[in-house]
C-alpha cells in the first residue's frame, strides 16, 4: 500500500530510528513501512500521523490506493 511516511519522515529532517522511538516500534517497522511491505495497525498509523500533524487517509494515500484497487477488480 502507498504512503507517505518516507517523504513526511523526511521533510521533519527526522531519522528511521527517532519516528520509531515516537510512536513504539522498532526502526526495522518503520523500514517496512516505507518500503510499503508492511500494513500498520490503525492504532500504529495514528500515531504516525499524529507525529506529522496528518490524518491516517492522507499518510496512507487513501483515495489513491482505493483507486488503484477499484481499477485491478475492473479488469476481472
Amino acid at each position: 500500500m502507498k504512503n507517505r511516511v518516507k517523504e513526511l519522515r523526511k521533510n521533519a529532517g527526522m531519522t528511521q530510528q527517532e519516528l520509531a522511538g515516537l510512536v513504539h516500534v522498532s526502526s526495522r517497522t518503520i523500514i517496512s513501512l516505507e518500503q510499503g511491505q508492511y500494513n500498520p495497525s490503525l492504532l500504529l498509523a495514528y500515531r504516525i500521523a499524529t507525529v506529522f500533524g496528518t490524518t491516517v487517509e492522507d499518510l496512507y494515500c487513501l483515495r489513491e490506493n482505493l483507486e488503484e484497487e477499484e481499477k485491478r477488480y475492473e479488469a476481472f
